[in-house]
């Protein structure tokens, strides 16, 4: 498709495509989704000048993974988004495979875009270039070009820079391919975002420790965290275990240590970042008050994702809630950001034997949950979460096979904080230690029952729609 015929192209989409996905039963009442087609990572997550800015992956043309821009959400509270206007769109001959992934930074009030600009040959080969784009003062952005090729010594899967400001210098991190096809993440350094450093590899498979753990680690985000370097990074091909890593692709986190100048990351292991069925490419940023948030991806690339039921009408995939981020004892722990309140209808309670709990209405349910004894959540018969002595099981049957999968969480469960939507569920354990996120399409309304003998005692409420204007 030429540059030309994009943008009718993509107003012709939206306007035929947004009543039918709001029209959906499974279109979120209070997560944000695309308005038609496909949205994947969350992009360029940053407060500015008052307003949260997110952007995203964003195919308005089908649910393929084709035609990537960036679409652009704002908001001043977390809870009350804008539409704004279209960021990026693949129409240069260096971003003409895709506007893929990056960040964004607050360059002496400019709000500028890093992305990296996908390329793909007709002979399977491809190259990747680091762009700049600045916004201009109707809102939408000025692409200012490539700023660094592919640095010598890797694939063409060099992509999704990661920026900020660190003393007299900016900084970046990137994942990458190694010539041996191992997964790394690298380490730059700018005095200007034009003219880049490549101060080496601090991060990745073959390194820190690791046997080889991955092809491909992209989508990192590196920040500090009470003192310690966090790096959150989605390493492909890590080695599938028993009850860890069981998504096509997870999404992970190093805590550690960063010394700038050498360079040098000392971590400790690499951590499942989310248990769930659906969770990937996730990106932070920093609140005005020092909060770290985090918004993630529900999704997982491949795998199943496009037979999921939303397919059929027109678009797919969902963000996870704004999650805040806090250290404890070198756990990073993930809560629902306190913005998320405000939704909040009248505060009930429950308490009782779980069998003879009645079932909740789970289309847009917050509920916070204690239990003595073992219990088993049944999400609409759809979706089923075991609780016992050794930990979480959360069963979803394959839309595949209709066999039944599973996902863990394996320590000693004290308390549930789940946060549902209509095809969605995040469910906290133990004030974020772990977090298992999952969509899920029931077959009729989306109810919440109780099975079993243990003594539960329950606070929940009902969630206003967030609606995006």
């Amino acid at each position: 498709m030429t540059t030309r015929t994009l943008l009718p192209a993509i107003l012709q989409a939206v306007m035929k495509g947004q009543p039918v996905a709001y029209g959906d039963r499974y279109y979120p009442r209070w997560h944000l989704a695309p308005v038609t087609g496909l949205m994947n990572d969350p992009n360029g997550f940053i407060h500015f000048q008052g307003r949260y800015h997110l952007f995203y992956q964003w195919n308005p043309l089908g649910c393929a993974h084709q035609h990537k821009c960036w679409g652009h959400w704002s908001s001043a509270d977390l809870t009350h988004w804008r539409h704004e206007p279209l960021a990026l769109m693949p129409d240069e001959e260096y971003d003409r495979s895709g506007c893929y992934s990056g960040s964004a930074v607050d360059d002496n009030g400019r709000l500028t875009l890093c992305y990296t600009g996908n390329v793909k040959f007709d002979d399977g080969s491809r190259t990747a270039w680091q762009c700049l784009a600045v916004q201009n003062a109707d809102g939408g952005f000025d692409k200012l070009g490539p700023v660094m090729p592919l640095p010598a010594g890797y694939t063409g899967h060099v992509r999704d820079p990661k920026v900020w400001r660190h003393g007299e210098h900016w900084y970046m991190v990137l994942g990458a391919q190694d010539l041996a096809l191992q997964g790394k993440v690298l380490l730059l350094r700018s005095d200007n975002l034009w003219n880049w450093e490549n101060l080496g590899e601090i991060a990745g498979s073959t390194l820190g420790g690791f046997d080889e753990a991955g092809y491909m680690w992209e989508c990192p985000d590196l920040f500090m965290l009470d003192g310690k370097a966090v790096l959150i990074c989605c390493p492909q091909g890590v080695t599938r275990e028993e009850k860890r890593y069981l998504n096509t692709y997870p999404s992970a986190y190093l805590c550690g240590d960063l010394d700038y100048d050498k360079p040098e990351f000392r971590h400790g292991p690499l951590v499942e970042l989310d248990a769930g069925f659906e969770f990937y490419a996730p990106q932070t940023t920093l609140t005005d008050d020092g909060r770290r948030l985090l918004i993630g991806w529900m999704g997982v690339p491949d795998g199943e994702e496009m037979l999921q039921p939303t397919v059929a009408q027109g678009w797919i995939h969902q963000m996870t809630c704004p999650r805040e981020l806090t250290l404890r004892d070198g756990l990073l722990c993930q809560q629902p950001v306190r913005e998320l309140a405000a939704l909040r209808g009248e505060e009930q309670r429950l308490e009782g034997i779980a069998a003879t709990l009645p079932s909740l209405a789970a289309e847009s349910l917050e509920l916070m949950l204690e239990a003595q004894g073992e219990v088993t959540l049944d999400f609409a018969d759809t979706l089923r979460l075991e609780w016992t002595r050794d930990g979480l099981r959360l069963a979803r049957r394959s839309l595949a096979c209709g066999e039944w999968m599973h996902r863990y969480w394996q320590g000693d469960v004290r308390r549930l904080h789940i946060l549902c939507d209509r095809s969605s569920v995040e469910i906290f354990i133990n004030d974020g230690e772990g977090v298992m996120s999952s969509r899920y399409f029931p077959a009729t309304d989306a109810t919440l029952g109780f099975e079993g003998d243990a003594q539960l005692r329950l606070r929940y409420w009902s969630l206003r729609a967030c609606m995006v204007e």
